[in-house]
């Protein structure tokens, strides 16, 4: 728990269960208290807003809300709520679009084991974080 004071309450959202599973036991062994984990952006939304986490990961492609209008919605109804993105997609103006909804961080996933941790801990000091890939 390296740099973790106490533990971060982290809500999930992916439509791909395994990865979702997986990230949520990774995260359970890092600094994360995985509060939730739901299938699509609409669930997420209904679940931050009841669960109230410090970070949401989001995954960009996902039924009924994408990721993008889910962190609209979600930074609209619970302001203190920060996202991060774990997505597969290095497209630029996805990025951008993530990006302008007010989260601080974009993972690509091939990098999660390097690179999720260190986003949710700049989350919750507000500093943004992005994939070195990307830069």
């Amino acid at each position: 728990m390296d740099g973790c004071v106490s533990k971060i309450r982290v809500l999930l959202a992916d439509d791909h269960q395994a990865m979702l599973e997986y990230v949520g036991r990774f995260l359970s062994r890092e600094c994360c208290d995985v509060v939730a984990m739901v299938n699509d952006g609409q669930a997420a939304l209904e679940a931050v807003e009841r669960l109230l986490p410090e970070v949401v990961v989001l995954d960009i492609s996902m039924p009924i809300l994408n990721g993008i209008e889910a962190a609209k919605r979600i930074h609209e109804a619970c302001p203190s709520v920060k996202v991060v993105f774990l997505t597969v997609d290095k497209d630029t103006d996805t990025r951008r679009s993530a990006l302008e909804t007010g989260a601080f961080g974009y993972v690509l996933k091939p990098r999660l084991a390097t690179d999720l941790v260190p986003a949710i801990l700049a989350a919750r000091e507000e500093r943004r974080f992005i994939s070195a890939d990307l830069d």
